[in-house]
């Protein structure tokens, strides 16, 4: 008979935390900044509530993709493609500003 070994964290140290706390983050900008581009494309605060309701969706879709809305273990493909869309909705925003 094996000795049972204690179970281990599937992802831990720093590198995990810094994900999570990134994927935290970048959702949060981009709820904030998706409710911009609805202000600014609509002129008018309707806009920014269709905006936070995509910002909804985009969210849940997250989670259903990942499990959790912030999971422990996450890729750096999708800190990276989720940085890529704020950036896109950033550039978004200021082009429809100028």
């Amino acid at each position: 008979m094996q000795p049972a070994h204690p179970a281990k964290p599937a992802a831990s140290g720093t590198g995990a935390d810094i994900k999570t706390f990134a994927t935290a983050v970048l959702l949060t900008f981009g709820t904030g900044v998706l409710m911009m581009d609805g202000w600014a494309l609509l002129d008018s605060g309707f806009g920014a509530f269709l905006g936070l309701v995509g910002a909804g969706f985009g969210i849940f879709w997250w989670r259903s993709i990942h499990g959790k809305v912030f999971p422990r273990e996450l890729s750096t493909k999708s800190v990276v493609i989720l940085t890529v869309i704020n950036v896109v909705l950033v550039l978004l925003l200021l082009l429809q500003v100028s």
